[in-house]
């Protein structure tokens, strides 16, 4: 006897409208569909406007003939915009996408036809391929809640900050020097009046005038900079998620404030990772082979990730060395790379920085200290 089984959809799909944003300083491109092949219908908003927005989604729900209340899924590339009008979209009830721009692919023809209408075509292609069952032809950005998004602006403010101070140094260095005269970073807090050229002799008044309103913004920003890390040592006394996360990440030797509260705010207070793959490439320090017939060869990193965390897991794999010269990683980049040159040392302390910041993430989320590593006392 044979028994055959058979699976019928009787019920018809539900009605989908697929919408495309292409965001702009002035005018928004707007995409919409409802499925693969179909011509897109097309309008322009000003930017920001959700009033007139959500005007042009019920004209589309009409043009094509949906229920007020179809399933709405949209998507836009991240960028200056940032993750409001994600938020704004949810609010609205609309499943929305924020893709990442570096992952969607684009024609390789030295000279390729560009314009904000086939933009709009090519994310509604994306879009209606990723919800169809096509999850890798892009690659979505994780929106923070408002509050996850706001931890992180006080430790990009202070890096911002240590930028400008940095830059302002070297310019007012640049200019005593076409002088003759070579300061330290402490010999800048002399008085300008002061200041004599290799010869002796005061320096000019247009000079010594300029010099005084850069040394003027430099005490400025060093003010800034002192309040910053003053908030910062508040934060970390509060019981908050991220400033818990941050003395935990403290409580290592080698790990500093600046170390510590970067990582935890921007990643591990309220990223969720599957395995460790999933940390490299948030960071950007994923390996990036490249194979073809008989070429195979690495490009190294991929720098896809999350800048900010990427170049201080680089600086911090220095100190890891100098302040944890027993732990296993240490030494693995002893055995690997130490009697290499220059370029091999810097290769290695990337790998070393990708290994360090996976070791830590199992640290905070499961308790597993890092082989031969010591705490503070």
């Amino acid at each position: 006897m044979e028994s055959v089984t058979t699976r019928t959809n009787e019920q018809a799909e539900e009605p989908v409208l697929y919408i495309a944003l292409e965001t702009g300083a002035r005018k928004w491109k707007v995409g919409f569909s409802t499925g693969l092949g179909q011509r897109a219908r097309m309008c322009s908003v000003e930017a920001g406007n959700l009033r007139v927005l959500w005007v042009e989604i019920a004209k589309a729900k009409a043009r094509f003939k949906l229920p007020e209340n179809a399933t709405v899924r949209s998507c836009y590339e991240a960028g200056r915009d940032g993750f409001w009008i994600a938020r704004a979209l949810a609010e609205a009830g609309i499943d929305n996408l924020v893709l990442d721009s570096s992952s969607i692919q684009v024609d390789r023809r030295a000279r390729r036809s560009k314009s904000d209408g086939l933009d709009v075509v090519a994310l509604l292609d994306l879009l209606m391929r990723y919800h169809s069952g096509q999850r890798r032809c892009c690659r979505v950005v994780v929106v923070p809640s408002r509050e996850e998004e706001d931890q992180r602006q006080m430790q990009r403010e202070l890096r911002e900050l240590k930028k400008e101070r940095t830059a302002l140094t070297n310019r007012i260095k640049g200019l005593l020097a076409t002088q003759g005269i070579q300061l330290t970073e402490r010999g800048l807090r002399i008085r300008v009046d002061e200041l004599q050229d290799w010869s002796g002799r005061p320096l000019e008044e247009g000079l010594r005038n300029r010099i005084g309103r850069e040394l003027a913004r430099l005490d400025a920003l060093n003010a800034q900079i002192g309040r910053v890390e003053t908030e910062r040592k508040a934060k970390l006394k509060t019981t908050e998620q991220s400033a818990s996360v941050a003395k935990k990440l403290m409580q290592l030797k080698a790990v500093g404030p600046e170390t510590a509260w970067t990582c935890s705010v921007e990643i591990f207070a309220w990223r969720e990772f599957r395995n460790t793959r999933q940390v490299g490439s948030l960071l950007g320090l994923a390996p990036t082979p490249y194979q073809s017939g008989s070429s195979n060869h690495e490009q190294g990193i991929s720098k896809a990730g999350n800048r900010h965390v990427r170049a201080v897991a680089i600086d911090f794999a220095w100190s890891w060395l100098t302040y944890q010269p027993g732990s296993e990683l240490s030494q693995w980049f002893e055995r690997r790379f130490a009697g290499g040159g220059p370029r091999m040392r810097k290769k290695g302390i990337v790998a070393l920085a990708r290994k360090l910041m996976i070791a830590l993430w199992k640290y905070v989320q499961k308790d597993e200290l890092p082989a031969g590593a010591l705490l503070r006392a």
